[in-house]
């Protein structure tokens, strides 16, 4: 769960492809999400989870805490062979579930239940209903992390949104509230559907971390390293928060000023939330 908490990218990869699934795990992506649910089509549903199962045997002990399953969604025909997969998947290192169309307790608590504590759980925001119940859905036993599916959502309120997405925002801002308040790990931000668009995949994973995301969800791998990129502090800001955190070290723990500026406790925490977001 550790790593799912952490994680920067989640790249998303068929069940149907098993042969996808080694790759995947070696684009650099911080995990990966086998997906049983938009991926796969409904005729070739019951053959994709022989599939998964399958291929989760096959891969490396040291690799399966990276993998997470997107299963179908509560109130569908594959929910429940889903979740009796991922229950035993869970007993081989799986690391977490990703449930979509989130909107009840009752679904998240039985998806957590099923997999048990060391495996995670992401409920997947997608409509209205999932939105009202942010606060609830968080504060569920099991659930590591709050993800966005902003085109899904699109599609549930009849949205048509410009490229910036600026209609969304006060979603997201919902997402990353409802996350502080739980005490969850910065949220998952949705995907750019243009893989080959990386002008806009800049912008979006920019605004993902302006918007206080932690992670972005990824359809291909060429998104895995721009994404990583524009959620990591620069270098500006990685040496401003080192400075800062040396200074405090040898002030006399009360209010100082740095370059001009005063430093207290507020942004001390800025600095070291800095220093995390940099993996140290």
């Amino acid at each position: 769960m550790t790593t799912i908490a952490s994680a920067r990218t989640f790249l998303f990869v068929p069940a149907n492809r098993p042969e996808r699934y080694a790759k995947a795990l070696a684009s650099g992506a911080s995990a990966v999400i086998i997906d049983l649910e938009d991926a796969v089509a409904p005729d070739a549903k019951v053959q994709a989870r022989q599939q998964l199962a399958n291929g989760f045997n096959a891969l490396e002990a040291a690799v399966r805490p990276r993998v997470l399953v997107r299963i179908n969604a509560a109130g569908t025909a594959w929910h429940a062979d889903d979740l009796a997969l991922v229950e035993l998947l869970s007993r081989l290192d799986l690391g977490g579930v990703v449930l979509p169309k989130a909107e009840a307790v009752a679904d998240v608590v039985q998806v957590a239940a099923r997999v048990g504590a060391g495996c995670a759980v992401l409920p997947l925001i997608e409509s209205a209903a999932g939105l009202a119940a942010l606060d609830v859905l968080a504060a569920c036993a099991g659930v590591t992390r709050l993800a966005f599916g902003n085109l899904d959502f699109q599609a549930d309120l009849g949205m048509a949104c410009g490229p910036d997405e600026a209609e969304l925002q006060p979603v997201r801002l919902a997402l990353v509230l409802a996350s502080r308040r739980a005490g969850l790990p910065a949220p998952v931000d949705g995907v750019t559907p243009g893989s080959s668009d990386t002008a806009q995949l800049q912008q979006d994973a920019a605004r993902s971390r302006r918007s206080g995301f932690g992670a972005k969800l990824c359809i291909h791998p060429s998104q895995i390293s721009v994404v990583h990129a524009a959620l990591a502090p620069t270098t500006a800001e990685l040496d401003w928060a080192t400075r800062v955190l040396d200074a405090a070290q040898r002030s006399d723990g009360g209010v100082f000023t740095l370059d001009g500026r005063m430093v207290d406790a507020p942004v001390l925490r800025l600095a070291q939330r800095v220093m995390i977001q940099a993996g140290q």
